[in-house]
Parts: structure tokens; sequence; C-alpha cells
């Protein structure tokens, strides 16, 4: 994985209007597949969807504090992916901290890249564990600012 920021202006997702996880991860996913280093790897939305749905099936991803990091690996990608959504209204999660989700992280890694994975999963969840930055990202006026910020923050970086 190269040292690029794991977010980009192609993978912010901004005021996403969604009312159930499954439509959220159809959503980050088909956007995923849209952005230009997903588009050609033969990736269906269904394959993600179902594998970030198998990943929740272990244990909630909704971390707490309005914000989910769902996360899954993926045969036929060659390094970790990132998107980010801002939900217009939040949604049910299964939160450990029972409180509907607005800020989520979606990382697909490819199926044998352990390391890389739970390194770059880490430093997402770094990121949005500050209060200050779920603050900032709350009140973003727009993708170019949800990038601006995500940006500026080392911890998001790849690893």
């Amino acid at each position: 994985m190269s040292n690029d920021n794991l977010f980009h202006g192609s993978n912010i997702l901004c005021d996403l209007n969604v009312t159930s996880k499954k439509q959220l991860l159809q959503e980050m996913a088909t956007k995923l597949l849209k952005s230009r280093k997903l588009n050609n790897a033969g990736i269906a939305c269904r394959d993600i969807v179902l594998a970030a749905m198998e990943r929740e099936r272990l244990g909630s991803t909704g971390v707490g504090s309005g914000v989910a990091l769902p996360h899954a690996r993926i045969e036929g990608i060659t390094e970790v992916h990132a998107i980010f959504a801002r939900l217009e209204t939040p949604i049910e999660y299964d939160s450990i901290d029972e409180r509907p989700v607005d800020l989520v992280t979606l990382l697909l890694a490819p199926k044998n890249a352990g390391g890389a994975h739970l390194r770059a999963l880490a430093k997402v969840s770094r990121t949005l564990r500050k209060p200050d930055m779920r603050q900032r990202l709350r009140a973003a006026p727009n993708e170019e600012s949800l990038l601006t910020i995500l940006a500026e923050d080392r911890s998001a970086t790849a690893a």
C-alpha cells in the first residue's frame, strides 16, 4: 500500500440520504466501484455488500459516538481502499453505545492483507475517535471540506 492518503475526492459522500445499514453499504460500494482505482477490478457491488454484512454478523462495526467502521476483505483487489460518508440523518446501526451513526468509513482490503487492513482500520479509528474531529466533520459544508479535514489529520494517512 502506498503512502497516499486513504481518502480522495472521489471517495467522499456528503449528506448521504439512506435509511438502513444495507442501503448505506450499497451506496458506498457503488461510489467506490465508480472510483478510478476499483472500476476495472471485476468486483460487483453485491460482493462488497455481502462481505461487509457478513463482517457485521460477527459483531457491529458501530464503534460509538455516531461512528461506524464497516470493513471487509475482498478477492480481486490489490490494496486497501476507503470511502467516507457523512449521513444526512443518522441511522440505526447496532452500535456499541446504542446511538445511531452519521459518520461512516468503509474499508476494503485484499483477501490476504491482514496487516495493511488492520493498520488502515486503526488509523481511521484513531482519527474518528477524536471529539474535535467528529465535530469538524459534522460541521463541514461540502465534500471538499470533508476531504480537507480528513487529509490534514496525519493519522488518516495510509500505512
